[in-house]
């Protein structure tokens, strides 16, 4: 399970690091496009969860994981359309995406309890590193009013969802 957790968190960490690696801080059409494929990463991992998830509760926080995170990015794609900005697919964020696949492939050859437990696990550390990361470079980064005030939406959004993650996570032990 730590090997699991540790993926999650070292996945994220390249919010912090890859985009960033050469000291220089993302444009917003970058953070857009990191913030949007994170929603997009809890989406597909929520999804298999409601479908493999044993526990009702998991299958809740599912439930609510795809819905929270499918109207988060539609507001995110409204906002580029409205400030006809494009968002930039970037080294971040391609990285974000292939280790989501692994971790989605992982945690697909798990069965029941082992995989509720996995499932909520990743969660705890995905959202962790993800509020870490918006807290410490997407928000400071932002130079768009509208962007940097969505981030902070998301960002406090996201903060409940890491406190339901680990309630959910208390009761599965």
């Amino acid at each position: 399970m730590f090997v699991r957790l540790s993926i999650a968190v070292a996945a994220l960490s390249l919010l912090g690091s890859a985009a960033l690696a050469q000291g220089a801080k993302p444009t917003d059409p970058q953070i857009a496009h990191i913030a949007y494929t994170a929603g997009v990463i809890d989406i597909n991992a929520a999804k298999q969860a409601e479908s493999k998830a044993s526990s009702k509760e998991v299958k809740a926080f599912a439930q609510d994981m795809a819905r929270d995170h499918e109207a988060v990015n539609k507001q995110a794609l409204d906002l580029v359309k409205k400030l006809k900005v494009t968002p930039e697919d970037n080294d971040t964020s391609k990285t974000l995406s292939k280790q989501a696949a692994d971790k989605l492939a992982e945690l697909g050859k798990l069965k029941g309890a082992e995989y509720d437990k996995a499932y909520i696990a990743n969660e705890v550390a995905y959202h962790k590193a993800v509020n870490s990361a918006l807290e410490t470079q997407l928000i400071p980064s932002a130079s768009n009013p509208e962007l940097k005030s969505l981030l902070q939406t998301g960002l406090k959004l996201f903060q409940g969802h890491q406190q339901h993650a680990e309630h959910v996570a208390a009761s599965l032990k």
